[in-house]
């Protein structure tokens, strides 16, 4: 998409987990940007754009060889365009420039000093909170780069090059997140170091990811597409909409781990959106193979098999069904460990989950966007805001809030949980201010007391967190009077458990979702 389009930002993915997340927040200032892997980038492609950008990586600079490094050295010293390294990026660099790296850890919110004052930091004081995430460092440069800022452990933060003609930065934190509070204020100051055009708008991508649906598939065919109620599948559904009209077959699938009440709601939403959803009812189907499963990679991927089984089961009794279209988002892919040079963190039953002996040919409309774009595209297409503002939920359901041994009652305390969790933030009127609430439950147990007798009962976690884009997430500091309220439902509620716990680690380090 785009390919004829000359300027923007070309970003080099080099296997971060953000790097669509940095182009992510070019395109919310208007650029046009491209995301190319960093071993299928050809020097005379570089010629289309007008600066660099070098993503994260979970690689260690020490872990390049000669080769590597002088390949690296070639397409981005030698390609005179201005260049921002980001992360891994930050420390490739240094180390093309002669720097120095050493094993230093830094990981979530991190204090930096900025001692040069620099157009790159326009808008900045000397001192500023970012987010980190690295196991390297870079500690020393040679006299062709200056220090621009250092952080707590004096690590340097950031760095300028004027090498060939060309500017060159490094940074080690990542401003394309928002918990670096002045991170796009940095990068809108690259654009303008760089020169750099600004024409890009998120309509276009509507406009041309339905052209190039129309252009790839037979409009005359069948297409099923797995519905469940999420603003990423119901995206999905609107835009094929317009591709296969009359021939676009929604699904929708209960699996057994949805929340309470959520069938009705997810039937009723769908139908007001003029998507009329065959419904198949799998609860015992995918629960009776989840009975007594612990790894939760495991549980995953049994999830991602059986839906697929299903669906699969579909398409042989319709052989006019030629495509199967997914709800997939960028962070499904990455978290996921398919994009060349990331590493897996998870899988998810849409991307890692789907088994190799599924050949049905399958179409992700929203495969390069983020949940915040996915909900302005929505808009976009007419999508209530009720629906805009409904809390994620992912594919396996509470079948990733279960740790430990899965079982039915677990299950329902979960479900029952959430729901408390859930319904008590909305009567505080906190619920559209944060971006997922629901309980946890594994296998710890806690002695209570309940009615003057002893009782072992589960210990329950509580997460809360606070996000944009589902890449990285801080914990909401709900009122404790709000959170007592909620333990207190739950354990007079729920007689198998006894301790209620609130969660308070952001992602990084930990994750959204417990496995």
């Amino acid at each position: 998409m785009g390919e004829e389009f000359l300027g923007g930002i070309l970003v080099v993915d080099l296997g971060g987990q953000y790097t669509h997340l940095i182009s992510r927040r070019f395109r919310e200032l208007g650029v046009y940007t491209s995301v190319v892997p960093y071993n299928s980038v050809e020097k005379h492609s570089l010629a289309k754009f007008e600066a660099l950008v070098l993503s994260g990586s979970p690689l260690s600079v020490g872990e390049l060889n000669e080769a590597e490094l002088s390949k690296f050295s070639e397409l981005i010293l030698g390609s005179s365009k201005p260049v921002l390294g980001i992360c891994f990026g930050h420390q490739l660099l240094a180390r093309l420039l002669g720097g120095t790296i050493e094993r230093r850890r830094e990981f979530g919110r991190t204090g930096i000093r900025v001692i040069k004052r620099d157009p790159l930091f326009n808008g900045w004081d000397d001192f500023e909170y970012v987010w980190m995430s690295h196991n390297d460092c870079v500690t020393s440069l040679p006299d062709l780069g200056e220090v621009l800022a250092l952080t707590e452990n004096e690590c340097i933060a950031a760095f300028k090059s004027l090498f060939k003609g060309s500017v060159i930065y490094g940074v080690q934190f990542h401003p394309e997140v928002k918990h670096t509070t002045k991170g796009l204020q940095l990068l809108e100051n690259f654009l303008n170091i760089a020169g750099v055009a600004r024409n890009w708008k998120l309509s276009d991508y509507v406009e041309n990811i339905t052209k190039e649906m129309m252009n790839e598939v037979d409009t005359d065919a069948k297409a099923l597409i797995a519905v469940s109620g999420g603003i990423d599948s119901t995206v999905s559904a609107l835009i094929s909409k317009r591709v296969f009209r009359d021939k676009l077959v929604a699904v929708f699938v209960n699996h057994g781990l949805l929340r309470e009440g959520e069938v009705e709601e997810v039937l009723s939403n769908l139908r007001s959106l003029g998507i009329e959803p065959l419904y198949i009812n799998a609860e015992d189907r995918f629960l009776k193979l989840l009975e007594g499963v612990s790894d939760c990679e495991e549980r995953r991927k049994i999830i991602g098999e059986e839906f697929a089984k299903i669906f699969k089961e579909l398409i042989e009794n319709d052989p006019e069904i030629k495509y199967f279209i997914q709800g997939t988002t960028y962070p499904d892919i990455i978290e996921s460990g398919v994009v060349s040079g990331s590493r897996k963190i998870k899988t998810h039953h849409n991307v890692g989950g789907i088994p190799p002996w599924f050949k049905v040919r399958i179409l992700e409309p929203l495969k390069y966007l983020y949940k915040d774009e996915v909900r302005e595209v929505g808009r976009l297409l007419g999508v209530p805001e009720t629906l805009l503002k409904r809390h994620p939920f992912p594919g396996p359901g509470l079948g990733v809030r279960v740790i430990g041994v899965f079982t039915k009652e677990k299950l329902e305390i979960v479900r029952k949980a959430s729901k408390i969790v859930e319904d008590t933030l909305r009567e505080y009127d906190l619920h559209d201010s944060v971006w997922q609430a629901f309980a946890v439950v594994g296998d710890d147990m806690w002695v209570g007391v309940k009615g003057d007798e002893r009782n072992q009962g589960y210990i329950l976690t509580i997460r809360i967190v606070e996000s944009t884009d589902g890449m990285t997430a801080d914990w909401a500091r709900i009122p404790h009077e709000v959170l007592d309220v909620m333990s207190r439902r739950i354990t007079s509620s729920l007689s198998k458990v006894t301790t209620v716990t609130y969660a308070i680690t952001s992602k990084p380090p930990s994750t959204i979702e417990p496995c």
